[in-house]
């Protein structure tokens, strides 16, 4: 008896189809619909990771080339040489700052004597650079975190919309059997499925591109640092000489 039921069911699932196809054609219209916007916002998702990743991995390389060649010039006191070879570090989130904070300096540094008001304006330059290219670091990231809260739900709609299909088969068929509601229970797994398989990525990488995001905030705000000791520094040579 167990196995007349085994290949029943055996012939049933072959009868009925699970492949993405068959059941592709039984879905209906807001079940596809559903299917379709979890695609985009899974296309949409891995474009963010890849452009982040390819950006967060061009600015830490950048970057450890830029602090030793820029560190160099200013222990030489070449301003100059120091902002040409930070224009030379484009995707360095480090050289990005610490232009604005040498262009604002060099263009108040008007004689030999370097005044407070100098040490203040560069300040507020590096503070505004910074408020800047964190705004670029998390450019779309914030969709990730959207995507992961969000994707779970629409395919708990589409699994809404297969229930009701099934129910539908139902009171068509006038039967309860397997038949009456394969189809239907077939759209609610796949579309709560993929609904999970957009999310999970999403929100695993929100949480890493925040945690590079605080990570290069804080090397932003050490260069910053680092950058107003080295003014107030010549500000007192030049004092003194």
């Amino acid at each position: 008896m167990l196995l007349t039921m085994q290949t029943m069911g055996f012939f049933f699932f072959q009868e009925v189809g699970f492949d993405a196809l068959t059941m592709w054609d039984q879905m209906g219209g807001l079940a596809r619909a559903v299917v379709i916007i979890l695609f985009i916002m899974s296309a949409w998702s891995i474009g963010v990771m890849i452009d982040r990743l390819l950006a967060f991995n061009a600015a830490k390389a950048q970057s450890r080339q830029f602090a030793p060649a820029v560190a160099g010039a200013l222990r030489e006191g070449k301003l100059d040489e120091a902002i040409k070879i930070a224009d030379r570090y484009k995707k360095s989130h480090l050289a990005k700052v610490v232009v604005a904070g040498l262009q604002e300096f060099k263009a108040h540094q008007m004689s030999s004597e370097i005044s407070g008001e100098t040490i203040e304006a560069s300040k507020r330059a590096l503070e505004r650079a910074e408020a800047i290219v964190h705004a670029e670091l998390k450019r779309g990231v914030s969709s990730l975190a959207t995507i992961g809260s969000t994707g779970p739900f629409v395919g708990l709609f589409g699994t809404v919309v297969g229930i009701v299909n099934a129910f539908k088969g139902i009171a068509s068929e006038k039967a309860a059997g397997l038949g009456a509601v394969a189809g239907g229970i077939s759209e609610a797994l796949v579309t709560t499925a993929l609904g999970l398989f957009v999310a999970i990525p999403a929100v695993m990488m929100f949480n890493y591109f925040t945690n590079k995001v605080e990570a290069f905030d804080i090397e932003m705000n050490n260069s910053s640092s680092e950058l107003l000791d080295y003014f107030i520094k010549r500000s007192q040579a030049a004092r003194r000489a």
